[in-house]
């Protein structure tokens, strides 16, 4: 990944509390995990931004190599890496997302 690429992501990353690298949008998910990490979020009320990695090839293979992981949708708080949509069902049926997406203690 190019470090412009890297810089792009990082602010992308930095300026939304609550981010979603998903393929498609909010409103019209591209794959049932996109579907999925889109409903949990909505469910628990958070305020969220997406960004649509089929329209942006250099941001859809870098996402990858930013934060180590190998499948999209990705779930940042707060600058943070939290996972993809199998991880985020855990932490929503533990009770970890909603305290985590309000910043409360689980």
């Amino acid at each position: 990944m190019s470090d412009d690429t890297r810089q792009r992501i990082d602010q992308i990353v930095r300026s939304n509390d609550i981010l979603l690298f998903m393929k498609g949008t909010a409103l019209f998910p591209q794959c049932g995990f996109s579907s999925r990490a889109v409903a949990i979020l909505d469910h628990l009320g958070a305020p969220f931004e997406t960004f649509d990695v089929l329209q942006d090839p250099e941001v859809r293979a870098g996402i990858k190599e930013y934060s180590d992981w190998p499948t999209i949708p990705q779930l940042y708080v707060r600058g943070e890496f939290v996972g993809g949509s199998d991880i985020m069902m855990e932490m929503f049926e533990s009770g970890e997302l909603k305290a985590l997406v309000d910043g409360t203690d689980a």
